[in-house]
Parts: structure tokens; sequence; C-alpha cells
């Protein structure tokens, strides 16, 4: 029997205050609407809250990918790991230098790069690794960074939809936890508005050294020189700088990270003990905690039995004012790629038979228990039970 249609859930939805209101406002008082002050104090506060010297905002996670690969000197020739089950900007990204993306397997479990796989893909022409933190789940950077480390590979992470996320680093009484972000050389971070963070659309590159934020603030603004003469320009850059607006935006997202994310947490344990209590044949859901690592809830990604019509099961949910997401159709096969060298050469069995089943549900800050219980009682209606 259908239920009947209540208020629409949307699959993601910002988080904005009175106080991100006042400080875009504020803004729009002043004469500085792009390269002005609100953008080095977004940056500062970034470099801060992950512990590492430099912060650099860019337009998008996207052009922070590009960039990221154009500082470390990635081109043509050059091969980099890659995982398919993930957004499509990291082939992309790689592509547009004019290097080969090389897709690696992935863990069953944490949906992220497998070391092993990793290890097996290198060439003599792997140039770096690409690891994806997927859905907020950390990767395994201890491993991946000690396989960088062995085949002198640059290490850039993909966070841009794990920012808060946490990995407990070293052994004994120096064990200690670090955010992801800060394991890389480089690290790229989106701020779109289904991201824990927003600044509408925006991203931000994280750099250890002086050297590398210093092209990287060049290369986002044209390529102008540092000398900040507005028509003197070293190199070939792009249009890839965020506005005032948006890093206000930022600025004051950022101080409330902390209960964003625990609204979120809260959230994803709601779904975890409402789909438990369901006990629906065949259902998988996401870890709700990993041993060393700290889960920052991007998204709640569930992976449907094997006999399950996943369109239908979105057409159903979908009647019902409930939306839905397949994350993530694997990069190798969608048909931008499936016809690349790179994509016909993959060989990836966990990653497609992961991907067939994966739904996102609608996860938000703001997700009430009441709607996340209409949920569940849509997915266990069209699923069948034990």
């Amino acid at each position: 029997m259908s239920m009947g249609i209540g208020e629409p859930i949307p699959l993601s939805a910002p988080d904005i205050t009175q106080a991100e209101i006042d400080a875009v406002t504020a803004v729009l008082r002043t004469p500085h609407l792009s390269l002005g002050p609100e953008l080095p104090a977004f940056e500062a506060a970034l470099a801060a809250y992950h512990g590492v010297p430099q912060a650099v905002a860019v337009s998008s996670g996207t052009a922070g990918l590009h960039l990221a690969l154009i500082t470390l000197g990635i081109g043509a020739g050059d091969e980099v790991i890659v995982p398919s089950f993930a957004f499509i900007a990291v082939a992309n990204a790689v592509l547009q230098v004019g290097a080969t993306p090389v897709f690696a397997e992935i863990d069953a479990r944490t949906l992220n790069l497998d070391p092993q796989a990793v290890e097996q893909a290198v060439t003599p022409r792997t140039r770096a690794v690409l690891v994806v933190h997927t859905f907020g789940v950390p990767a395994a950077m201890e491993a991946l960074a000690a396989i960088a480390r062995r085949h002198n590979l640059a290490l850039i992470e993909d966070a841009c939809e794990a920012l808060g996320a946490e990995i407990e680093v070293g052994a004994g009484s120096a064990r200690r936890t670090q955010r992801v972000g800060s394991f890389g050389d480089l690290a790229v971070f989106g701020f779109y508005p289904n991201k824990q963070l927003t600044t509408g659309e925006g991203g931000a590159v994280l750099a250890r050294g002086p050297a590398h934020a210093a092209r990287l603030r060049s290369l986002r603004n044209q390529g102008r020189s540092p000398s900040g003469d507005w028509l003197d320009h070293t190199e070939p850059g792009y249009n890839y700088r965020l506005s005032e607006l948006a890093c206000s935006l930022g600025r004051v997202q950022l101080a409330r990270i902390d209960e964003m994310l625990r609204l979120r947490r809260e959230a994803a344990g709601r779904y975890d003990e409402l789909f438990s209590r369901a006990t629906i044949k065949g259902l998988e859901l996401p870890p709700l905690r990993l041993p060393g690592r700290s889960i920052s809830w991007f998204v709640y990604v569930v992976r449907l039995p094997e006999a399950a019509d996943r369109d239908a099961l979105r057409a159903s949910l979908s009647a019902n004012g409930i939306a839905t997401g397949r994350y993530f159709a694997p990069i190798h096969l969608q048909p931008a790629w499936r016809g690349h060298p790179s994509g016909q050469a993959a060989r990836l069995p966990i990653t497609e038979a992961v991907a067939c089943r994966t739904l996102a549900l609608p996860f938000f800050n703001r997700i009430t228990a009441g709607q996340q219980q209409r949920v569940a009682n849509a997915l266990a209606e069209g699923l069948p039970r034990t």
C-alpha cells in the first residue's frame, strides 16, 4: 500500500543561519567584492583548522584539482592513479593537464582506494596518486603515503567530501589524530551546497610549502606576478578566484563546523538505528564507525539487495516526495570515458559490483527524525523484508 505524499524531502540542503546572512550582507556594504580581506581571513582559518601552513581558496573543488596537478608538474606522458568510484572531476582534471588517469580498485568496505591495488597499478610513468576520501570516510593514508614515498610519487588528497574527518596516526604515546587534508603534498576541498561546509560554489587547496602556495595563488588569478601588478603575468593562468561573498559565507560556516558535523553524525546514527530495526533482507548500511578513523558524514549511502530494481525503487521514492541519488556511477563506464584507453583498460569488479547497488538517501544537517522515519518506511515498503 502506497503512503500518502508529504512535504518533499530533498537529497541535501545547506544549513544557513542569520550569522551567514549578516556576514554576506556586510561584504555587500563594502567596495571589496573580490580579492578583499575576507579571502585571506577564510584561507587562514582553513589552514589553522587543518594544521597546515597554507590554504588557497579557489572557485570550485574541480578547479582545485586542476591547479594542484599543474602545481605539482603533472602533464603529458604522466600517469595518475585514481579511483573510478568517485565524482568524474578526478579523471577529467588529470586528462585536462595532458596526463593519463589509471583507474585502481577500491576497498569493498570503505569504498576508498585499496593500497594493494594502488601498488599494483604503479608503472614507470606513474607520477602521482590522487586519493579520494569517499563519502567522508578517511582513506588509508599511512599505507598510501608509504607507497608514494617508496615510488617517489606525489600524493594528492581529494577531500572534497571529507572536511573534518580524522585519522589516528603514530603508535604508543605518540599516537594522535590528524585531519584529512594534512597528509598529501596538496589537498583539495570543495564547498558546493551539498557539502558539510558551503560557500555556494567554491573550493580550496591546502599546501605545506610556500612555493606551492605562491604558484597556486598566481595560477588562480590568471598567472599574475607575485608583485601584484594587475597586468603583470608570469605564466598562463586561470580565473579560479573565489569572491569575497563566498569567503565570508565560508568563514562563518567554518566557525560552526563542529556543530554541523555533530548534527550529521546524529542523523547518520538515526538512520543506522532505523534500518537496523527494519531488518530489510540484503540491505547493507554504511559503517557507522571505523577503527582509527573519524568519519565526516557527507552523504548516507546504502547498498541495496542484489535483486532490487534500483531505478524502480527510486521512482517509487520520488513518487512519495523523497529524493535519492545514484552515488557513484563508475567513471570508466560512463559515456565520456568508456571509449578512452583508460576506461577500456580498467578491470574493477569490486567497483562495478558496489556501484550498481548504491543509493544515497536524503541527508543534511537539519533533517528531522520524522523525515528519516518516512524515508525508512518508504524504503522498507519498496524492498523485501526478512
